[in-house]
Formats: structure tokens, C-alpha cells, sequence
């Protein structure tokens, strides 16, 4: 009879046990983030889980909930090697995810934390979607990868799930042949803010102008290897479009111009197919930052970029006889020069990220090149790109390397290396393993 007692207590007891296992699990799960850091730029307003409820797979998904707007993610850091090709793909599920403001490129995405690479949004309310990130290392040799609900540029509100992540590394295209698109838009219909009154901007290109942007990329192409002496070459493809721009950013310094996600419906398309290494935009925009009193009017806009990809922008002037872009041996041998610039600005903006010394591209002056008749700054141009810049302690420029760091495309990864971070525990040995690692660090820093 005490023998069966004994028994019964110890049934008892073994059964509190695994309730308090069980219930130790349960929470252990939803909270468990595994190696991943939670952040959120204004505390306390986000809900980090993990979701048993809502999930693509077998494992729990991991949950932010935005109860106000904010801008938050977890994110794990990788080491990577300088000048690598790096492929991040995820599936996030959405509800009710809006940005604060409208216009924004801001939602539940991949991206790098401190900078502003990322992949596009998931917004309002969606089921599970593949969302897929591309970037380079560059001279990093480990990168903070989030997945995030929130932007640089805006907060989000609402909920978003993440599940099933993989990274993967991939083989960079090291030629030395740049794949160029240019867009003409044909119409612009915007609205701008004027003296706190919205006033609408509607301009259409003419054959002139397709002509000409036809000519000029033409001219670029050929430019381009003759001034950098070999060590870039040119593929081009124009297409023209009819839908219009319809949204312009803004920012003091240069007033109203076009952003790659101002335009996002029209160039994403092109950009999925994996072939681009470069984008130019032409339009007509009037005199719109005139009327802003803009000190610094401007006829490109380069130094910027999209999905990774270098973007400029080609303002086409009002008057269809001016010769900014048109070739006359008395007026203009080198009607190019704007997409040389715009595009020197990305290479400039590469070099930088790179870690490579250069001078500024707007600093001809500080060095002695002087904007030329006929020609404007060709001869500065070619140096800066030959690394040909004469100054006392020797000469200065673009490295020749640059013109092989391409963005990363799909092409990259047709032989392709998974890499072992974002792993989730695959069974029940691999999860008690994950706890007893992580007390032993508990209890490893609470003696220190």
C-alpha cells in the first residue's frame, strides 16, 4: 500500500512537472526570437511575438504588431564577405498596414538596419507573399539583415507576420558592361504644393524631344567607352511610356524632382527582370522649381538610387530648339554630357560606399578644369574617370575597379550558397538545446 503511494506521488509529480515544462514551452515559444534582436524607434509602442496561430509552415511565425505608428524590427547580424552578391528572401503576411504618410516607401519589408537598402513593401491587408531582397557587401564584413515594419521614411501601423527566411550568397557579374535603360515619360500630370495651394503641373513630351533623348543615349553609349578609355562599355535599351508621373518628391535643396518610387509601377517591371544595372528617367517638368525659388535649379538629378539600382533623373527643356541635348559642331559637340554626369554621380556614390579616396565630381574647379565651349567638361570627366587628376601629391580619380561593381541582379545567382543563419530549431532536442545555450549565456554574464 506505501509502495503504491509512493507511486502515485511520483506519477503526480512527474505530471506537474511536464504541465510546468509544457507551460515553460508554450512561453518559451511565443517569446523566443532565437538570434534575432528586437528594436523599435519609438519604445514601447510595438508587440513582438512569435505566432502559433498565424503561420506558412510548421514553425511559429514571428509577429510585429504597430498599436500606433512606429517603425520597428528584429534583425539578426551576418558576417559576410567585402564585394559579395547576398540574396534574402522571406514571406510576410500583412492586415491593416499603412504608413502615416502618404506616398511613402514605408510598409513590412527586408532591409538593412542604419541604411537605406531595402526590398519593396507589404501594405493594407494581405495573405502570405514572397518578398525578395538583393544587396551587395560591398567593403562590409557583417550586416545587420531586418525585417521590419516601418521605414526610413515613415512609421506603419498594423500587424505583419514573417516566416520561412533564407539567405543566400551568389557570384557578382565582374565585366565591365553596363546595361542602361532610359524611360521617357510622355506625359507629367502632378499636383504641387505653391504658397500652401495645390496647383496641377500638366506637360507632354514632344518627337523632339523623343528624338533627341534617342540621339543623346546613342552619343552616351559610345562616351562612355571612349572617355573612360576602354574600361566601361554601354548597352542601352529606351522605351516610352504613356502613363504618366503623377507624384514628385520634394526636398529643399532640390525641390521637386522624381524618385524611383515616385515612378515604382512603371520601372519595378524592368527592374524584376534582372537585367539593369543603371536607370535614367526623361521628362518635362516646367518650370516648377522656379516658381519654388530653388537657388540650384537643375537639368538632371543623379546621386540617387532604387532597389540598389543607380537612378537620374533627365529634365527635357521647355523649348524645343534649345541645344542642351542636340549635336551642332558651332554650338554643342557634346550633347551627352548630362547623362555622363548623372551617371558619374553613381559610380562617384559607389566609390564612396566602397571605401575608395575620390574627389567630388562638382569639384572641377578646386582642381583646374573650367566648363569649355563646345565641349563643357569632358576633359574633366575623363580624368576623373581614368584616375588621371593631376595634383602635389600625385593623381586622383575614380579607381578602374569601380567600373566592375555592378548592382546585384537575379543573373548572380544561378549557382547560389545558403548560409547558416536565420535557422529554426528543427525538433524538440534542437529546441531544449536552444534553452540550455541560452541559460548557460544568461548565467555566463550574470557572473561576469
Amino acid at each position: 500500500m506505501q509502495k503504491k503511494k509512493h507511486i502515485v506521488k511520483h506519477l503526480i509529480s512527474i505530471i506537474f512537472i511536464i504541465i510546468i515544462l509544457s507551460v515553460f514551452f508554450h512561453f518559451y515559444q511565443k517569446l523566443n526570437y532565437n538570434d534575432f534582436v528586437k528594436a523599435e524607434y519609438v519604445l514601447g509602442t510595438s508587440k513582438f511575438e512569435r505566432d502559433a496561430n498565424v503561420k506558412s509552415g510548421k514553425v511559429n511565425s514571428y509577429k510585429i504588431e504597430n498599436t500606433n505608428y512606429n517603425d520597428a524590427m528584429f534583425y539578426e547580424t551576418v558576417q559576410v564577405i567585402p564585394n559579395t552578391a547576398y540574396r534574402v528572401t522571406c514571406k510576410i503576411k500583412t492586415e491593416n498596414v499603412q504608413s502615416q504618410h502618404e506616398n511613402t516607401d514605408s510598409g513590412a519589408h527586408i532591409s538593412i538596419a542604419d541604411t537605406l537598402e531595402k526590398s519593396d513593401n507589404v501594405v493594407g491587408t494581405t495573405d502570405w507573399t514572397t518578398v525578395t531582397f538583393y544587396f551587395n557587401s560591398k567593403n562590409r564584413t557583417e550586416v545587420k539583415v531586418g525585417f521590419r515594419l516601418g521605414g526610413y521614411e515613415d512609421s506603419c501601423i498594423g500587424t505583419a507576420w514573417f516566416s520561412d527566411f533564407i539567405i543566400e550568397s551568389g557570384i557578382v557579374d565582374e565585366s565591365n558592361t553596363w546595361n542602361f535603360l532610359c524611360i521617357l515619360f510622355d506625359n507629367v500630370d502632378v499636383n504641387i504644393s505653391e504658397e500652401n495651394t495645390q496647383k496641377n503641373i500638366k506637360l507632354q513630351l514632344t518627337q523632339i524631344h523623343k528624338d533627341d533623348v534617342t540621339n543623346t543615349m546613342r552619343r552616351f553609349a559610345s562616351s562612355m567607352e571612349e572617355i573612360s578609355l576602354g574600361k566601361m562599355k554601354v548597352n542601352y535599351d529606351i522605351i516610352e511610356t504613356t502613363t504618366p508621373i503623377t507624384r514628385m518628391s520634394y526636398d529643399e535643396e532640390n525641390g521637386y524632382y522624381v524618385s524611383g518610387y515616385d515612378v515604382k509601377e512603371v520601372i519595378d517591371p524592368y527592374i524584376q527582370q534582372g537585367k539593369y544595372d543603371h536607370i535614367f528617367i526623361a521628362f518635362r517638368s516646367g518650370d516648377i522649381n522656379q516658381e519654388k525659388n530653388i537657388k540650384k535649379d537643375w537639368i538632371g538629378l543623379g546621386y540617387m538610387e532604387y532597389r540598389g539600382i543607380g537612378f537620374s533623373n533627365i529634365r527635357l527643356p521647355e523649348d524645343d530648339h534649345d541645344y542642351t541635348y542636340k549635336y551642332d559642331s558651332r554650338i554643342n559637340t557634346f550633347p551627352e554630357e548630362v547623362f555622363v554626369h548623372e551617371f558619374l554621380h553613381t559610380l562617384e556614390r559607389n566609390a564612396e560606399e566602397y571605401g575608395y579616396e575620390r574627389p567630388q565630381l562638382h569639384d572641377n574647379e578646386k582642381y583646374g578644369y573650367q566648363n569649355m565651349q563646345l565641349i563643357g567638361l569632358k576633359n574633366w570627366y575623363q580624368d576623373y574617370m581614368n584616375h588621371t587628376i593631376k595634383t602635389q601629391s600625385g593623381t586622383i580619380g575614380l579607381p578602374s575597379e569601380i567600373y566592375t561593381k555592378k548592382p546585384v541582379k537575379t543573373s548572380d545567382f544561378s549557382f547560389s550558397h545558403r548560409l547558416n543563419y536565420f535557422k529554426e530549431p528543427e525538433n524538440i532536442l534542437e529546441e531544449l538545446h536552444n534553452i540550455v545555450e541560452k541559460v548557460g549565456i544568461l548565467f555566463n554574464s550574470l557572473d561576469n
